[in-house]
């Protein structure tokens, strides 16, 4: 198969300059990625983009050693580079290259570990200092692809080598470092928007006999967005119109953000209430919003009720079995998600008290009681923080693999990715979402904000959900700005008036670009197509014989594009 970069594609980058359009050709962005092991390693990603000699064609050419590092070539004929003296996490090789503070970088290679397993990190000595780019768990079998991504702070020269936490060897092929402008990373933001978020929508108008009616003028409005966009709430919103008002005339999507987690509802043994969370998922169906189930439990140690840490083994399985056969039913198709065991890639308290298979077993008894719920991993830190490695992308795979294998064929499990950021790394972000797309499953950024001042949160918020958005395997996303009249977790969206903030701006901005619009007039068969992103619409009909419109709504979506209305 040629892969994407060899392809012609042309993408036109119009600058105008001087009055001249100039038209520039760009390498198109790569989105696959290998989360298996393979038993011979891929070829590098853009031949190698800016690094030299990346297939080690040429012995160890352009490459330098911290250690004693060697040139081999497989029984097969492939040629890598090993390094062999590993007293230092650092020793291996590396390269010297010229970033440049202006462009994103993504980044790809291969390893495998001579024996045993390793972690190998990406890392790269900039002017500023030390930038991890990405990391890889491997194995002594197979070669594993790590794919990441970086920026600069400062343009020169930087120096790109691999850190791993074993002594024994580690073999390193086909090394690719990609350098993008920012205009062509917004180029593969429109690209994949359009293919993926738009469609050919056609609207065919007939009169009142059912006949074609030719000429008449169709005005198409959105009226709700298609792509699940929320925010989460609090029982605040319970008793404040103002607040209602404000959140129902955005989202179409929410998670509650603490009310229906099981220290809400029965924080004292034996005493269940789950009337504040009734009353949200009553607020939230009138208003149209669906609702994440947040959460059925959470691992976390910290988040446990005394009286459970208390339990023995048995008092606890029979605690969780009850809590299971308590909420699951209750919101059972009321609910189109289950974070399941919140936060389990970092947490293992089930796992500690009731066996190393406790997720599993908590998965499969929410899926018997509701097999249509989607079931979530919700995780924080792996599109955010490289530096957690206790979330580091092929652990997260690890537990959700662990996990899926132990679920019916027809279980249905989705990746949350919670995305509290502090200064995203936008090029890294990407790269795991392409590494999460292998698994087939629904990706959806479950609790997205971003520390920081007015100004840089809504710079860094509008890069974040703008390359959620344009992902092609991301499918929905919600913010953790739940308003408080004593102030959000992170980030607030407005102010106590709700009055937008500058991230509330941002917001209503993004909606209304991600909503589309069309008018036009109906040709001799009484149609006329539209470009939309899949959502509700209001259809309006002109027609001269008439002296009224008519008005209709409509939903557009992959199933149903094609829609027939009457002008009377």
């Amino acid at each position: 198969m040629t892969p994407p970069w060899e392809k012609a594609v042309l993408f036109l980058l119009v600058a105008i300059l001087g009055g001249q359009a100039i038209v520039v050709n760009s390498v198109p962005y790569d989105y696959s990625a290998s989360t298996e092991c393979l038993a011979q390693p891929l070829k590098p990603q853009y031949g190698g983009g800016i690094i030299v000699n990346p297939q080690f064609d040429k012995d160890l050419d352009g490459w330098v050693s911290f250690g004693k590092d060697i040139h081999r070539v497989s029984k097969s004929g492939n040629k890598y580079a090993v390094a062999l003296d590993k007293s230092k996490p650092h020793h291996s090789i590396s390269q010297k290259v010229k970033l440049d503070k202006d462009k994103m970088y993504t980044l790809s290679a291969w390893f495998q570990a001579d024996k045993g397993t390793a972690d190998v990190r990406a890392a790269v000595k900039t002017p500023d200092g030390f930038v991890v780019a990405g990391s890889i768990g491997v194995n002594a079998s197979c070669w594993s692809m790590l794919k990441g991504g970086l920026t600069v702070k400062t343009s020169g020269e930087a120096e790109i080598f691999f850190e791993s936490n074993t002594t024994s060897e580690i073999w390193i092929d086909n090394v690719s470092l990609q350098d993008f402008t920012k205009e062509e990373w917004r180029s593969h933001h429109n690209d994949t928007v359009h293919k993926e978020r738009k469609l050919t929508a056609k609207i065919k108008v007939s009169d009142k006999k059912g006949k074609p009616l030719a000429g008449a003028n169709v005005t198409v409005s959105p009226l709700r967005m298609g792509f699940p966009f929320g925010n989460a709430i609090s029982q605040h919103i319970l008793k404040n119109p103002a607040y209602q008002k404000w959140f129902a005339s955005r989202f179409t999507h929410t998670t509650f953000e603490n009310e229906m987690k099981w220290y809400s509802t029965e924080y004292t043994e034996g005493h269940e209430d789950y009337t504040v969370a009734d009353d949200m998922l009553e607020f939230a169906n009138k208003s149209g919003v669906h609702v994440r189930g947040h959460n059925v439990f959470w691992n976390d140690q910290s988040a446990q009720m005394k009286w459970v840490e208390k339990l023995t083994k048995e008092e606890l399985q029979k605690a969780v079995t009850k809590r299971i056969k308590s909420v699951v039913p209750r919101y059972k198709g009321r609910v189109i998600h289950w974070d399941v065991n919140n936060e389990n890639v970092h947490f293992n308290f089930y796992e500690t008290k009731l066996g190393p298979d406790a997720s599993t077993k908590i998965y499969q008894a929410v899926h018997e009681i509701d097999p249509n719920v989607i079931l979530f991993m919700n995780d924080f830190n792996t599109l955010e923080q490289l530096g957690d490695t206790n979330a580091a992308p092929h652990k997260y795979l690890r537990k959700f693999r662990e996990i899926r294998a132990g679920l019916p064929k027809n279980a249905k499990m989705g990746i949350g990715l919670e995305s509290h950021f502090e200064v995203p790394n936008i090029p890294y972000m990407r790269a795991v979402l392409d590494q999460f797309a292998t698994t087939g499953a629904p990706i959806w950024l479950t609790e997205v904000d971003v520390a920081g001042t007015d100004a840089t949160q809504a710079d860094y918020l509008e890069q974040i959900l703008r390359e959620g958005y344009s992902h092609p395997a991301v499918k929905g996303i919600v913010m953790w700005a739940s308003w408080s009249p004593k102030g959000c977790y992170r980030m607030c969206l407005t102010d106590n008036d709700f009055k937008n903030h500058p991230v509330g701006d941002l917001v209503d901005s993004l909606i209304k670009e991600w909503k589309t619009h069309a008018e036009g007039t109906t040709a001799a068969d009484g149609s006329i197509q539209a470009t939309l992103s899949s959502g509700d619409y209001e259809v309006k009909v002109n027609h001269p014989s008439s002296d009224a419109p008519t008005v209709h709504q409509i939903k557009v979506d992959p199933k149903s594009n094609e829609h027939e209305v009457t002008h009377h």
